[in-house]
């Protein structure tokens, strides 16, 4: 049994938003904690009004047990952008509801 992050994808649709979750599992495989994950995500989405998986989810097999400053999830890229055009490409396109630091 390993842990597993596993990013799920969801749209909701009254607030024309999109939202990524990470949930960790532990599991046999890969494919049993993206299955439990999926699983979960549509349970999450019965308690919201207007919320629909999207039916994606990209999972990560992380070394030990969660504490802190665990790492549990990673995903690489391949890109020729700057980092600035790669930020503001996939992560600060403007769009985002976050809070300002």
């Amino acid at each position: 049994m390993s842990w597993f992050g596993v990013r799920g994808v969801f749209r909701h649709r009254q607030l024309g938003v999109y939202e990524e979750r990470v949930t960790i599992w532990k599991a046999g495989s890969m494919d049993e904690a993206i299955e439990r994950a999926e699983a979960e995500a549509i349970e999450y989405c019965s308690y919201l009004d207007e919320v629909e998986y999207v039916r994606y989810a990209e999972a990560y097999q992380f070394d030990g047990v969660p504490e802190d400053g665990a790492e549990v999830f990673s995903l690489m890229r391949e890109s020729n952008r700057t980092p600035e055009e790669y930020v503001r490409r996939f992560y600060a396109t403007g769009e985002e509801r976050t809070g300002s630091l």
